[in-house]
């Protein structure tokens, strides 16, 4: 048994067990990678996958137990080189992030800039993605930490905590006749076209429960992943935007303007995570204090022992 076989398992299975690909990720043959999980299932007696001729359909009974300790091991080896290069390598590193587009533009910029202050030689890897596709990349070893708001949460894989809490906010061109409204409410934005985020993503759930709440049926015209692209098209006079609060910038949004609008949406939380027992470098927890001082790591510690809740 060795390293490159458990790999090769962990790789197969991400890919769908489609040898092609895992044998690509892995830079070495098809032939290979057959070869790899033949000779590991005589060593240990068992058939790791299920197979339709030369074609793996899934896991065994047995295999799944082994998927298992396989991802064990990867990280706990993960694990034993972030101890030494802590020792060997102090604050030089690299550190990845995976996050939103309204977190990255929005809300991280001034929490970089103080972590970067604090650790010049640390090379920050910052990915942007759906909040939907965030669990399989923190899960899957591509990123240290990953930042969004409710996709994070109830993963057994997945340790989060509460990061930042936030509000919906109205915005619409300035001379819209909504500018003119006394007191704001769903009634008098359902009566026109509303642009906002995708079903699923950055506290829509809240959006659409707010309005099934107040029996009103809005017009949902479009969608989008990001608060930008939902701007662009409220200054065009398209509808009526909804966006997170913190991505209106009155100095950048000078054709938009923002609605008072309490009470109106409930407020979301978004949330920073990690992977369950992957153990991180020493300036990737003071990332996390920098973000929000009360998620020490000695927090972090003790919320990875416990035990998953389902």
């Amino acid at each position: 048994m060795n390293f490159q076989q458990l790999r090769i398992i962990r790789e197969t299975v991400r890919h769908r067990y489609n040898l092609t690909e895992a044998a690509n990720v892995l830079f070495t043959s098809q032939s290979g990678v057959s070869k790899h999980i033949r000779d590991l299932e005589e060593e240990l007696g068992v058939e790791i996958f299920v197979r339709h001729g030369k074609r793996l359909l899934g896991l065994t009974e047995p295999g799944k137990e082994v998927f298992k300790i396989v991802e064990r091991m990867l990280v706990d080896a993960e694990n034993l080189t972030r101890v030494v290069a802590d020792f060997s390598q102090g604050n030089d590193g690299l550190l990845r992030v995976a996050t939103t587009h309204t977190q990255a533009r929005y809300t991280l910029p001034p929490v970089i800039a103080r972590f970067k202050e604090a650790f010049p030689d640390v090379r920050l890897n910052l990915q942007q993605a759906s909040p939907k596709d965030l669990p399989t990349i923190l899960l899957e070893g591509y990123a240290d930490i990953a930042i969004a708001t409710d996709t994070l949460d109830d993963h057994p894989g997945i340790v989060a905590f509460p990061y930042h809490t936030w509000d919906h906010a109205v915005v619409v061109p300035r001379d819209h006749p909504l500018t003119k409204e006394k007191t704001l409410s769903l009634a008098s934005i359902a009566e026109w076209p509303i642009i906002t985020y995708d079903e699923g993503l950055t506290g829509r759930r809240r959006i659409d429960q707010a309005f099934d709440a107040a029996g009103v049926t809005p017009d949902i015209s479009i969608t989008a992943l990001d608060a930008d692209v939902i701007k662009a098209y409220a200054e065009l006079g398209m509808g009526v935007g909804i966006i997170a609060s913190i991505a209106y910038d009155s100095d950048y949004d000078r054709k938009l303007v923002r609605l008072e609008a309490p009470g109106l949406f409930a407020s979301s939380t978004s949330s920073i995570a990690i992977r369950r027992g992957r153990l991180l470098r020493r300036y990737a927890y003071r990332f996390i204090e920098h973000c929000n001082p009360e998620i020490t790591e000695d927090a972090i510690r003790s919320a990875e022992v416990a035990l998953p809740t389902d």
